[in-house]
């Protein structure tokens, strides 16, 4: 029988529950499910582990941590934060904060915070201003920068048995999905000649078995508690990074949340995914140098200027040493941070430099610069 017009024959013809138009691997999702952070809350009562990954630089990722820390605090359950951005020897430093015998500052110079995760802090510093409101302990996760570096550029095997007793002794090199991800990851940034894969895998190994090993010493001494753990979305997505070490060494309920901002919906990814509006944060001022931080002497040292500087246009100098902003004395680079912190563009701010002359010692000017 002839086919009529336009019509393909009808051995390939196209049946509508298996062409081309047909992806069976589609998501659906019924938005009349969609909840509020409050019905999220309700649902992470019960978990004695809630990890909540962030993207680092994104303002609204911090504020929905806090708004979880804070509505199962309201709960009466006992509450402790850990953070990925403190590293391990510095715990005293966080308990010395929560009690009241530390201030900001203090805990942002003796942390050495500005000089090991280098973060705005102010994305952090509500989280942080709630903790010591109520007393909520915070929990160091993170291995020493020292002991990763040292791995990034000689591997495990190079470490010393002092540096090695630092860290956990159970590594669980075999999840074939974890080392798959770091392989592409690696892949996908530009790397020397001399760059090891199975270094940089060892380092992300050391990250994520270090920070639930902490974890799990915490919750071991701490029954009664809840732990929210708030880390880099890569260290806790799909559960392969933190989650799966810490139910290796205790198995207890936990949940995932993040955010589903520019991620695939993926129900593997994470129990909840978060779809927050952006929120900025002011821009900070600033004075327009580059600064050498590894030289000797009083203050910090100018080494050169930005494009568009205040300091430059109010008379500053290459050399010039800062030794005080505004009210601020300054011996660090984390002095200069602290000190410019809540300033803003437009802002005038007095300085203060040394001023090495050609003959004499060296002379203190001031001068009033206009932030950028």
């Amino acid at each position: 029988m002839a086919n009529h017009a336009g019509m393909p024959p009808a051995e390939t013809a196209i049946h509508p529950a298996t062409g081309p138009g047909m992806d069976p691997a589609t998501k659906v999702l019924d938005l009349s499910s969609l909840g509020e952070l409050d019905g999220l809350i309700k649902q992470l009562v019960d978990k004695r582990v809630v990890f909540i990954g962030e993207s680092h630089d994104r303002y609204e990722d911090h504020l929905n941590q806090l708004e979880i820390i804070r509505g199962l605090h309201e709960r009466g359950k006992p509450v402790a934060i850990g953070m990925e951005f403190f590293q391990q020897p510095f715990q005293d430093k966080l308990d010395a904060y929560i009690a009241g015998d530390l201030s900001e500052e203090a805990l942002l110079r003796e942390t050495e915070y500005f000089e090991r995760w280098r973060f705005d802090y102010r994305l952090y510093r509500p989280i942080l201003r709630y903790a010591r409101e109520h007393g909520l302990p915070l929990i160091a996760l993170n291995l020493p920068r020292e002991i990763t570096e040292k791995v990034g550029d000689g591997g495990i095997a190079s470490l010393s048995p002092a540096e090695a007793a630092m860290i956990p002794s159970e590594i669980d090199r075999e999840a074939p999905s974890y080392r798959a991800h770091l392989q592409r990851v690696f892949e996908m940034h530009p790397n020397g000649d001399d760059a090891s894969f199975e270094h940089f895998l060892e380092v992300q190994l050391l990250w994520d078995e270090g920070m639930a090993e902490r974890a799990v010493r915490w919750l071991q001494a701490n029954p009664e508690s809840q732990l929210i753990v708030l880390a880099g979305a890569g260290h806790v997505e799909y559960g392969r990074g933190i989650p799966s070490r810490v139910k290796r060494r205790l198995d207890v309920p936990m949940s995932i949340v993040m955010s589903g901002q520019q991620r695939p919906l993926d129900p593997e990814m994470a129990d909840f995914l978060l779809y927050p509006q952006p929120v900025g944060l002011p821009k900070t001022g600033l004075m327009g140098v580059m600064l050498d931080t590894d030289s000797e002497g009083q203050g910090v040292a100018i080494q050169g200027f930005a494009q568009q500087s205040g300091a430059r246009d109010a008379g500053v100098k290459e050399g010039d040493r800062i030794i005080e902003i505004g009210d601020t004395s300054i011996d660090s680079y984390a002095d200069i941070r602290i000190a410019l912190m809540d300033s803003r563009p437009g802002q005038q701010m007095p300085i203060a430099v040394l001023r090495d002359p050609l003959v004499g010692g060296a002379e203190q000017l001031s001068f009033d610069v206009t932030l950028k």
